[in-house]
């Protein structure tokens, strides 16, 4: 397993049955794939649909279907299509249980950026500021570290922010991160980590609490 299927396995091991969860692009989008079963949840895509199913098999897919990031999507048996103004009409009025969201920083306050890079030409902001805004619980799915090897995880974002403290959680391809009032806790390590290595590779404070649990070890 890969660093982005353990996020993706670990974000999905975070929902309970009956919530309706929203899959932000990229990375987030994957986690439909890794659903335990037994969880009966639903999936909303932003661009309109709730019963979002996992990815299609290659040349089953429905050219009509698809989710928040332009890919083939199937839909579960009971979900439905609609337009953009109904779906953003769920997150702004508070009906979304969790949003999954990827990011290019966060913060030990719980402040995101992913939505522009100065300089760098983007086609608009897409939704993430009303889903950080209107869900009940913000969970940021992300690699740990750049390219380069620099933290994305930091003391103070220093991009443009989509949201000021509104985090509860970060999922990353080193550690679960539960984001208190007080800073960022270290809940789980990735298998093959030790907890100094991610300190090390985390610009943020770290809480370390005794017992640090390992990411999809139960």
């Amino acid at each position: 397993m890969d660093g982005r299927q353990l996020i993706a396995s670990r974000v999905a091991m975070m929902f309970k049955n009956g919530d309706l969860v929203n899959l932000g692009f990229g990375l987030p989008v994957t986690v439909a794939d890794y659903l335990p079963n037994g969880v009966e949840l639903w999936l909303q895509a932003e661009n309109g649909m709730i019963g979002q199913g996992p990815t299609p098999e290659a040349g089953n897919d429905d050219v009509d279907l698809f989710n928040a990031g332009a890919l083939p999507s199937t839909i579960l048996p009971g979900g439905c299509t609609f337009d953009t103004a109904t779906s953003f009409s769920l997150i702004r009025g508070g009906h979304v249980s969790a949003t999954v969201l990827g990011a290019f920083e966060a913060d030990q306050e719980g402040s995101v950026a992913n939505w522009m890079i100065p300089g760098v030409l983007i086609p608009g902001m897409g939704g993430a500021m009303d889903l950080c805004a209107g869900c009940k619980r913000v969970i940021i799915a992300m690699e740990h570290c750049t390219k380069e090897g620099a933290s994305k995880i930091l003391k103070k974002c220093t991009l443009p922010l989509t949201a000021f403290k509104r985090a509860t959680h970060i999922v990353t391809d080193l550690c679960f991160i539960e984001v208190l009032p007080e800073g960022l806790l270290l809940k789980e390590i990735a298998p093959g980590y030790t907890i100094d290595e991610v300190v090390e590779r985390t610009e943020a404070d770290l809480i370390i609490p005794d017992i640090v649990g390992i990411m999809l070890e139960k």
